[in-house]
C-alpha cells in the first residue's frame, strides 16, 4: 500500500509539472511576441527620438519601433488619411487639435511631453548679432518652416510679427519644408539667417545661435503627444507613452536641448 502511495504522488507530482511547464512556455511565448510600433515624430525631435528608440528596444527585444519623421502638419495629414500610426508626437498644439476635434487620438492619453525655445541662427563666420540686423543688408536670404505646416515655421511667424520685422522681412523669407530643412540652408550657406527651435542648433554644423526669441513673442512651445484611436497595439503604446514620461527619457530630452515640463 505504501509503494502504491509513493507511486500515486509520484505520476501527480509528474502531471502538475508538466502543466507548470507548459503554462510558463505559453508565458514565456506571449512575452516574446513581436510587436510593431509605428510613431509619427516632428523632424524637429529626429535625433531625441533615435536614441530614446535605442534604449527602449534594448530593454524591450520584442518591440519593434518605426519612427516617421515629418513636419507636424504633414504627418497630420497622414494619420487624417489613415497611413499607421500608434503614436503622434506633435511639435504644435494646432495639429493635435486638429486630430482631437475628428476624433483621432484617445483623449485621456493626450500629454504635453517637452518644450522648446526658438533661436535665431546664422553661419559660423556671419556677423550677424541678432534679430534688429535682419531687414539689413548683411541678410539677402532668411528661412523658416512654412507656418501652415511647420509649427515652428508658424512661432517664427508670430515672433517676426510681434517684434515688427514680419513684413519688411517678406521678399528675403525662404519657406522651408520642416525646421531641419532651415537648419540645413542655414549650415551650407543657401540662406544668411534662420529660426530654428534650440535643439536644432545645438546639432547643428558651421552655424551659431544669435539671439533667442523673447518668450512673450510667440506662443509657449510645447510636444504634446497622444495615441491614436485606431492602434492596434495600445498596452504596448502605452507602454512606450509610459517609458517617455520616466526619469531616464526626461535626460535624453535635455541631452538635445528640450525643455522638460511639470505636467
Amino acid at each position: 500500500m505504501k509503494r502504491f502511495l509513493c507511486l500515486l504522488s509520484l505520476m501527480v507530482f509528474i502531471v502538475l509539472a508538466g502543466v507548470g511547464c507548459g503554462n510558463n512556455r505559453e508565458q514565456s511565448g506571449t512575452a516574446a511576441e513581436p510587436v510593431p510600433l509605428n510613431i509619427s515624430v516632428a523632424a524637429s525631435f529626429q535625433d531625441a527620438a533615435e536614441e530614446l528608440k535605442a534604449i527602449y528596444t534594448k530593454d524591450n527585444p520584442n518591440v519593434t519601433i518605426t519612427n516617421n519623421f515629418a513636419s507636424s502638419g504633414t504627418l497630420q495629414k497622414q494619420i487624417e488619411e489613415g497611413a499607421p500610426a500608434d503614436l503622434f508626437i506633435s511639435a504644435g498644439k494646432s495639429q493635435m487639435d486638429a486630430l482631437a476635434e475628428k476624433g483621432l487620438i484617445i483623449e485621456e492619453s493626450r500629454k504635453d511631453l517637452v518644450g522648446n525655445d526658438l533661436v535665431l541662427i546664422a553661419g559660423k563666420d556671419s556677423s550677424l548679432t541678432g534679430f534688429d540686423e535682419l531687414t539689413g543688408d548683411k541678410v539677402g536670404k532668411i528661412s523658416i518652416g512654412a507656418p501652415e505646416s511647420v509649427p515652428a515655421g508658424k512661432y517664427a511667424q508670430e515672433a517676426l510679427t510681434n517684434m515688427g520685422l514680419w513684413d519688411a522681412l517678406q521678399p528675403k523669407m525662404v519657406l522651408a519644408k520642416d525646421v531641419r530643412q532651415v537648419l540645413t540652408y542655414v549650415e551650407t550657406g543657401n540662406v544668411d539667417a534662420g529660426l530654428v527651435y534650440r535643439s536644432d542648433a545645438l546639432i547643428g554644423k558651421n552655424i551659431k545661435e544669435l539671439a533667442t526669441a523673447p518668450e512673450d513673442s510667440h506662443k509657449p512651445i510645447v510636444y504634446p503627444m497622444a495615441i491614436i484611436k485606431d492602434t492596434k497595439n495600445q498596452a504596448a503604446t502605452e507602454a512606450f507613452v509610459n517609458f517617455l514620461s520616466s526619469q531616464e527619457a526626461s535626460q535624453v530630452f535635455t541631452k538635445y536641448g528640450f525643455k522638460t515640463l511639470e505636467n
